[in-house]
């Protein structure tokens, strides 16, 4: 362990130090030959040796009650500011900065910078959330969850959405090359050349999609998509089909193709929880390796990305697997709905 702290960079040199000190009167160098050799005086090698002895390797990391630097801000000025930057927001601001609150508090920027990091706090920061108001939350997370925990026998279980409004971006101006020391560029303005719409349908068990392009995505394209997916399922195979609740996917005419194809169930997400749907992976994953810094010079271009991708996927496909215990999700919702209650 010693000398693991003595290699990495982070391990701070006055810790380094005692660490030497233990390890060369380990190797029976005398005291008077390790401070020689240190740079130290000799009762540093024997206060140091002592505290190794009684505390082992965690008390030579630590600070002896009563000694290093004294604070210099009062522990109530301290209390002041944490308060005022949970409780309170500057004038024309959302939000406080280091600047802002130092100015308040009467201390230097990088002062409250410290306290804030000591007090895990981050002002500039913020994160989303959306908690969902479906009455039927627990029997419809029960019921998709059990799919992917439990998938019925003899059936398939499809994830469906579609990914709607992607564009054929072209920068006006080829971008250069990444090379060493520098990160490839591409321009800001661009050229529009039209539109398309991603249908996907990912297949639980074997992790393969099957995924059709289309100009809209309306009740019309979407019982195409279905027709598309019953071509290509084995017959004689049940299909559960879990997706969202946009309208297209509860019309009557999709309600009636459901009448008329027996074989298919549809499984609807709780509202406001497309994280619950599998095949938001593979659209994240989608977007990040093949569209965010795409250059398709047609709508013909683009969708031929997105065949490729797609084929490139299904030749080396992963199955979905469920991780998480759904009774802590049904709690962490409760739990925010509590707060938010509080709050109104």
């Amino acid at each position: 362990m010693l000398q693991s702290w003595i290699r990495a960079h982070q391990t701070p040199q006055q810790v380094v130090t005692r660490c030497r000190i233990i390890l060369q009167a380990a190797e029976g160098m005398s005291n008077n030959q390790i401070a020689q050799q240190l740079g130290i005086r000799r009762p540093t090698v024997l206060l140091w040796r002592q505290r190794f002895s009684e505390g082992g390797p965690a008390a030579l990391t630590q600070v002896k009650a009563g000694r290093g630097r004294k604070a210099s801000i009062p522990a109530a000025q301290v209390k002041r500011l944490i308060e005022a930057t949970l409780k309170t927001k500057p004038k024309g601001a959302t939000h406080w900065s280091c600047r802002s609150m130092a100015k308040v508090q009467g201390i230097s920027p990088a002062t409250v910078q410290r306290i804030w990091d000591a007090h895990g706090l981050q002002p500039h920061r913020v994160r989303t959330f959306k908690l969902s108001r479906d009455k039927k939350f627990v029997e419809k997370l029960t019921d998709v969850v059990g799919l992917y925990l439990k998938p019925p026998d003899k059936a398939l279980v499809l994830c469906v959405d579609e990914k709607s409004q992607i564009q054929a971006l072209d920068r006006t101006q080829p971008g250069l090359p990444m090379k060493k020391g520098r990160a490839g560029t591409m321009t800001h303005d661009y050229k529009r050349h039209g539109t398309t719409t991603l249908f996907a349908a990912l297949n639980v068990l074997d992790g393969t999609v099957i995924g059709r392009n289309m100009q809209r995505h309306r009740h019309q394209e979407f019982m195409r998509f279905l027709n598309a997916i019953e071509a290509e399922v084995p017959a004689g195979k049940m299909v559960h089909v879990i997706l969202d609740n946009y309208a297209a996917h509860k019309h009557p005419k999709v309600r009636a193709w459901l009448d008329r194809h027996q074989r298919f169930t549809f499984h609807f997400t709780p509202t406001s929880c497309s994280w619950l749907n599998a095949v938001e992976g593979f659209f994240a994953k989608l977007s990040k390796r093949r569209l965010k810094r795409g250059v398709f010079h047609s709508l013909v271009d683009l969708q031929a990305a997105i065949n490729r991708f797609l084929a490139e996927h299904n030749q080396e496909p992963k199955p979905f697997t469920w991780t998480t215990d759904p009774d802590k999700i049904i709690a962490a919702v409760k739990r925010g709905h509590q707060v938010l209650d509080s709050i109104h």
